[in-house]
């Protein structure tokens, strides 16, 4: 990873890390940023939209999450709704043909470690 001389997050474009969703709150953190540290083990650092295939193949691999559980605060996830998505994740669905479209300013430099920025770009939102 590259040194900074500041402590801001970066996202995929170099540029600082953007949103990914205040509604519902996402991120590791659950401060709305798709922001990574050593506690985060599943790389939780690409911001994408929903869709609703992709929510089927989620459910499909053992993460279903578009059912509300309201004991951990979550409201489950629609299409539409902007999420950040473990890097182990979205490349599984890319593999399958299920990826969801990305927000390349919301997604986490961290990403470029897993998949490249052509491919990330391949798949960015409108």
């Amino acid at each position: 990873m590259t040194t900074r001389y500041d402590d801001r997050a970066r996202n995929v474009l170099g540029e600082e890390l953007q949103s990914c969703s205040l509604n519902p709150v996402t991120g590791f953190y659950r401060n709305g940023c798709c922001e990574t540290g050593p506690h985060d083990l599943g790389l939780h650092t690409v911001c994408a939209v929903m869709t609703p295939e992709f929510l089927a193949f989620s459910k499909a691999m053992g993460n279903d999450l578009s059912t509300p559980r309201p004991e951990f605060a979550f409201p489950g996830l629609k299409p539409g709704d902007r999420w950040c998505l473990c890097a182990g994740r979205w490349t599984e669905a890319l593999e399958a043909g299920m990826a969801p479209p990305v927000v390349l300013e919301a997604s986490h430099e961290e990403m470029l470690a897993i998949v490249p920025l052509g491919v990330l770009k391949d798949h960015a939102a409108a």
